[in-house]
């Protein structure tokens, strides 16, 4: 079953790149009493998600922040050595890996991406969570990029 609005958050592991490398990510103290957003990507250095979708959130960092958000993260079925790599010039950003993919799994936005030699991935999402609940879910039609894009999620945030 796919998570709606208005649902909490499930618990499941993201491990996150450190100083002193791989670390897990303690999923209450991330969430808990804080407005994140929070955004998908099918797969760190794939050409939207490079090109735009983590673009998009570096660039509109101050704004998201300005109207309420507390944390920007982003999550793709990637392990953690990868997403730290990938956003090593978006400071503005958390990388949370979903390495096996459990996150994407428990909330039900998983996508067979075995066509791409991909394997199990995670669909292009974006949500604001606010203190462990979803707030707003932004699931785009495969091979779309609109809905999940800072841009769009600022206009929810009005």
């Amino acid at each position: 079953m796919t998570i709606s609005e208005g649902d909490t958050l499930p618990k499941t592991s993201f491990v996150t790149m450190t100083e002193n490398g791989p670390a897990p990510v303690d999923h209450d103290a991330f969430f808990g009493g804080r407005k994140v957003a929070l955004f998908s990507v099918p797969g760190a250095f794939t050409p939207t998600c490079s090109a735009k979708h983590l673009p998009s959130y570096v660039e509109k960092a101050d704004e998201l922040k300005a109207k309420g958000v507390d944390e920007i993260a982003t999550t793709a079925v990637n392990d953690a050595f990868v997403m730290g790599e990938w956003t090593k010039d978006a400071a503005q950003v958390t990388p949370l890996a979903d390495g096996n993919g459990d996150f994407v799994e428990a909330v039900g936005l998983t996508m067979d991406g075995t066509g791409f030699g991909m394997g199990k991935r995670g669909q292009r999402f974006s949500m604001i969570v606010n203190d462990g609940v979803v707030e707003k879910l932004n699931v785009e039609a495969p091979g779309e990029y609109k809905v999940s894009s800072a841009e769009y999620m600022l206009g929810q945030l009005d």
